[in-house]
């Protein structure tokens, strides 16, 4: 396995610690890094919180912190694509990049369908709004693809080195708090998730300086991040990893034309291979787009990527006869946009009043 960075055994021990699990207390840096030392990692506090703020600064890490799920803070989020010729490809890119709206965009590879990006509204009414503004100013169709059903997001990105399997979870550690059926947020809470979706501070006491940022109790802080992650508002809370700084730049959609009657027992099958980072159910365009099932898959080589998308095949092809026509891979080519999916105004939007 290699990397573009060069990582110590410490920082690589890091790395895969604590992808989830970070415990959730006022100090957390003492029993996450006495987890590791049980673990067989000697380290101690201050060193943990060093190391892994000498790799949020070099760019290892894209944030330490919560991992926001924006699905379940308010608004929508769908993916689009559309096809933009050679000789107009930047103008299109351009103008597809100046709707605040748009999140993230990618170049694909597709002989068609080259031009993948994501809608992230406050109200999903705006969705079809959008798309018919990019349409008439660019003369291109797009294609909505929005999520049918999730079967996983876990993007983790470990490496070669102790704990190379996998984490520590210590989220048994933060407060005992039983997760809500709210759908809205209180403005408290939606000014919680607006000081944490970047990530936390880097300090003995992450979770007691946003509690002070946010002018809130230190309990109540901790409390509702728990909450938060039990009732699925928040997927996990510790290192996110940047994966291209950590080798992994083979980044392939695989799409799959699956029997409608076959998706949900193939999707969570594919989801359970540990190297698909999302798996999703989305709809097929007639004439245009036949494929209903999404695979993320990462690699580091050319030949580790295929690899796995053969084995993402073999997965499928045990529940029904795969043939050629029946799947694609399209590697990203360039990164178009990537500004993350904005919370404000979703979170806004869904505050209740009060």
């Amino acid at each position: 396995m290699h990397t573009d960075v060069e990582l110590t055994t410490r920082e690589r021990a890091v790395v895969n610690a604590f992808q989830g699990g970070f415990p959730v207390v006022e100090s957390p840096f003492d029993p996450a890094a006495a987890a590791m030392r049980e673990a067989g990692v000697e380290i101690a506090a201050d060193e943990l919180l060093e190391t892994v703020r000498d790799l949020d600064e070099r760019g290892v890490l894209s944030r330490f912190g919560p991992l926001v799920n924006a699905q379940e803070i308010g608004g929508a989020a769908t993916l689009v694509a559309m096809h933009a010729p050679e000789d107009r490809f930047d103008e299109i890119v351009e103008t597809v990049n100046g709707h605040r709206e748009v999140a993230h965009n990618y170049e694909r590879e597709h002989p068609h369908l080259n031009v993948w990006f994501v809608v992230s509204v406050a109200d999903e009414a705006r969705v079809d709004t959008v798309l018919e503004a990019i349409e008439d100013e660019t003369g291109q169709e797009t294609y909505n693809l929005p999520k049918l059903q999730e079967f996983r997001v876990e993007a983790k990105f470990y490496v070669d080195g102790p704990l190379a399997d996998g984490g520590l979870d210590l989220t048994d550690l933060g407060p005992a708090v039983e997760p809500t059926d709210a759908t809205t947020l209180t403005p408290a809470e939606r000014d919680l998730v607006l000081a944490i979706q970047d990530g936390l501070p880097i300090t003995e006491t992450p979770y007691a300086d946003v509690a002070a940022a946010i002018d809130r109790e230190l309990e109540w802080t901790l409390e509702t991040i728990t909450r938060f992650e039990r009732e699925g508002k928040i997927r996990r809370i510790g290192v996110i990893p940047n994966h291209y700084a950590l080798g992994y730049t083979e980044n392939g959609m695989t799409v799959w034309n699956v029997p409608d009657d076959l998706v949900s027992t193939v999707g969570p099958e594919v989801a359970a291979l540990p190297f698909v980072t999302h798996c999703y159910e989305r709809p097929r365009h007639e004439g245009v787009w036949p494929y209903n099932v999404f695979a993320m898959t990462h690699g580091r080589s050319e030949a580790e990527s295929d690899r796995r998308v053969e084995q993402v095949r073999e997965t499928m092809a045990a529940y029904w006869d795969v043939t050629e026509d029946d799947w694609d891979t399209l590697f990203s080519t360039q990164i178009l946009k990537k500004t993350g999916i904005r919370l404000a105004e979703r979170a806004e939007a869904n505050t209740q009043a009060q």
